[in-house]
């Protein structure tokens, strides 16, 4: 997920020089016989929906290494921190656990300004950073391994489901940032590789709630389907508008972002019904592993905890991928764990099914899903094997430039 960089540069700025003040904090030892990280999303705030599950699902993790013996001898500490979706915020807390707390890894960040924000406060403090949530993609990065898919793991599915079972005729809305219009993108890419067309791609500011203009432009161009990349509370207005003028059994939606914010929880079966979205996980995973990972999810935070999406869960799947490159390490010191983890060894079969770090990119190669939204729950009916993260691996190859540091932008 990806805010327009130059519109927290200048909070950014400040929330560095804040950050740096934290510098000449004393160091706080750390004991011999822990391993510490920290965790860093949004407890509160405008995106606490995202990031309170994200910190449950790192707690949890944290506590079932540590109830299996730690790792390499060693039991984990786990710092949690708020940044309240404050930019400021972000980089002071980073500064504080690189220099404070000398923590072992920070598994953080939502948006990609927020990454943006933190990735080179931990990259010059020697800092391990893994992040874990969907977004764009392009981040080539030594010091920062990813386990959210990007755009191309995002969008392929999305466009193939579309394209072959709803019509060569799409158009498309999003939101009015960078992820939604690379996304959009790629969509249209896909469209010639599939034989469609991407009539139209229209973007939407995060506020807007009033989608009436919008829908009868949508009516007039009349698409096979819709394909949307809507974010937040006020685009929730969209699909309810959307079903009110009666379109919902007419033009199709297959979505790239819907239920990630328990959008399909929150809406109406008489809304949400037939809505078709690709993701990497589901909660309704039919696996052995996910639906005892389901089983210990409500038995430690109780049965009214959150539906875990696939930003939700990425907090217990980035850890665990993460700790799997310290075992192989024999140590918890960054660049062993580094090596470790770009070793093209690490492998991990967890809730989401079999995930694999990439040593060219630093990102997972992993299964996607797509399903059908029915009475608030989630018909999965199709998946992908194990999708590599192609987005930019024309110019980013960690292995033949590993001194790399960049957030690139496909040329599309």
């Amino acid at each position: 997920m990806k805010l327009t960089r130059r519109s927290v540069l200048k909070g950014a700025g400040a929330g560095l020089g804040t950050a740096f003040a934290a510098s000449i904090l004393p160091y706080k030892s750390k004991a011999d016989d822990e391993i510490v990280i920290a965790s860093l999303f949004d407890q509160s705030g405008g995106l606490d929906i995202y990031g309170t599950p994200m910190t449950m699902t790192c707690e949890l993790a944290v506590e079932e290494i540590n109830a299996a013996g730690g790792l390499n001898g060693k039991k984990i500490r786990l710092i949690k921190y708020d940044p309240q979706s404050s930019m400021e915020l972000y980089a002071q807390f980073a500064q504080e656990a690189a220099l404070k707390e000398r923590v072992d890894l920070v598994h953080g960040a939502i948006t990609s300004a927020s990454r943006e924000v933190i990735r080179p406060i931990l990259r010059r403090y020697k800092t391990l950073l893994w992040y874990s949530v969907i977004y764009e993609g392009g981040v080539c990065d030594i010091n920062n391994f990813v386990s959210g898919v990007g755009a191309v793991q995002w969008v392929q599915p999305t466009a193939e489901f579309g394209f072959k079972h709803r019509g060569p005729k799409a158009y498309y809305i999003g939101a009015d940032y960078n992820a939604p219009q690379i996304i959009g993108k790629w969509l249209q890419k896909f469209s010639g590789d599939l034989g469609g067309t991407v009539v139209q791609r229209d973007h939407f500011p995060l506020d807007v709630t009033e989608f009436g203009p919008a829908i009868a432009k949508i009516q007039e161009a009349k698409p096979d389907w819709l394909a949307t990349c809507l974010v937040g509370a006020a685009h929730m207005g969209f699909y309810r508008q959307w079903a009110a003028a009666g379109m919902l059994n007419k033009i199709p939606i297959v979505s790239c972002t819907f239920g990630v914010g328990n959008e399909h929880i929150q809406l109406t079966p008489e809304e949400g019904n037939g809505i078709v979205s690709a993701q990497p996980y589901f909660q309704e995973l039919e696996l052995p592993a996910n639906k005892a990972f389901v089983d210990r999810y409500h038995a430690r935070f109780g049965k009214d905890a959150p539906y875990l999406n696939a930003v939700g869960i990425g907090g217990y799947l980035g850890t665990m991928l993460w700790a799997e490159g310290v075992k192989k390490a024999g140590t918890h010191e960054r660049e062993p764990v580094i090596e470790a983890l770009r070793s093209g060894d690490i492998a991990w079969d967890g809730p989401a099914g079999h995930m694999v770090v990439d040593p060219v990119t630093n990102h997972v190669i992993q299964d996607m899903h797509v399903a059908e939204c029915q009475n608030q729950s989630w018909n999965i009916f199709d998946s992908y094997s194990q999708l590599y993260p192609s987005d930019v691996v024309d110019r980013c190859d960690l292995t033949k430039t590993p001194d790399m540091d960049a957030h690139l932008e496909p040329i599309l």
